[in-house]
């Protein structure tokens, strides 16, 4: 079965409303073979996903570099590559966010990824100061004007980044985390995404593996996993890893989560398709380090919606488990 199609915003593109995060395949999720990361993400193109999401910062480049390679061996061309600029900053805080430097990354980002002009650049979760700078935005529409670019948008972690954002009228999508951990953007930002032609990129969709329902409280991650060592927040910002959630509050609410299971379903696929069931959201991009993983992220495109009640359920245990340690946050 094929991915359906969403439309891209205002951007005119249609993207399959199933993409490929390729955070994994880059670096912060423990060693991936070269082999098998190209092996998940030619598996992701077979079975039709057409948006890749990637940045700059994911393995200094190496994630970039393997989506060139492989879109190059494919010949692919109706395939929309997104990538972010800004983490490169060090120390990462919004003066940095010059034309000088966005043009700088963004001309690096050119040649990883093979192209003469970028699909889609998102600013990479920039301090919230940003988003109030008019400049940084303007130097985008240049940007576009010399021809580097075709969009651009931001990837934020604030919802109320994602509003300020798309007060901007060139601003083409945002990218933000929802899932059913994190479910505040539904409340008001994506009524206003909606209403303005804005493209919504749902990253951190099974909270980082902890909505596919495999962890348990003695998993172990390596020591250059994310999952290790970012889970109070020590190298960025504790949002992106289990959508920051308390691990040990997080395994008893997938415990909950478990019994509302399609027959025939991953919890995983529930846990796409729950987010896919949200009109506003244009892509939904799980990451994967393997085929057949890949595959299964496909799937979730064929499943049937969900009945309300799981819907409420689903609903219901955010409210009472997971709300009070991330929706004030987020």
């Amino acid at each position: 079965m094929s991915i359906s199609n969403r439309p891209f915003g205002r951007t005119g593109w249609s993207v399959s409303e199933i993409g490929f995060g390729a955070w994994a395949i880059g670096g912060s999720w423990g060693n991936v073979d070269e082999s098998e990361a190209k092996g998940a993400l030619h598996a992701a193109l077979d079975e039709g996903m057409t948006f890749i999401d990637t940045a700059d910062v994911y393995g200094d480049g190496r994630s970039e570099r393997i989506v060139r390679d492989v879109l190059r061996e494919r010949g692919d061309r109706d395939v929309k590559v997104a990538t972010k600029a800004g983490r490169r900053l060090s120390p990462h805080v919004a003066d940095g966010y010059t034309a000088a430097n966005l043009g700088a990354f963004i001309d690096r980002s050119l040649t990883n990824l093979g192209v003469e002009t970028l699909d889609l650049v998102q600013l990479h979760c920039p301090p919230t100061e940003v988003f109030y700078r008019p400049e940084v935005f303007g130097a985008l529409d240049e940007l576009v004007a010399s021809g580097k670019l075709r969009h651009y948008g931001v990837s934020v972690e604030k919802a109320e980044e994602g509003l300020k954002a798309i007060e901007y009228p060139n601003v083409a999508s945002v990218q933000i985390i929802y899932n059913a951990f994190r479910q505040r953007p539904a409340e008001l930002f994506f009524l206003e995404a909606k209403r303005r032609g804005v493209a919504v990129i749902v990253r951190v969709p099974l909270a980082s593996g902890m909505l596919t329902g495999k962890l348990k409280a003695d998993t172990p991650f390596a020591a250059d996993d994310h999952r290790a060592f970012n889970r109070h927040g020590e190298a960025f910002d504790v949002g992106e890893t289990f959508a920051g959630v308390p691990y040990d509050v997080a395994l008893a609410a997938v415990e909950e989560l478990r019994p509302l299971v399609p027959e025939g379903a991953t919890m995983a696929q529930m846990a796409l398709r729950w987010i896919l069931m949200e009109e506003a959201v244009s892509v939904v991009i799980p990451g994967a380090k393997s085929e057949a993983q890949a595959k299964a992220n496909a799937a979730a495109s064929g499943l049937a919606p969900l009945r309300p009640e799981v819907m409420d359920r689903v609903r219901e245990i955010y409210q009472s488990q997971i709300a009070p340690h991330v929706h004030h946050r987020w």
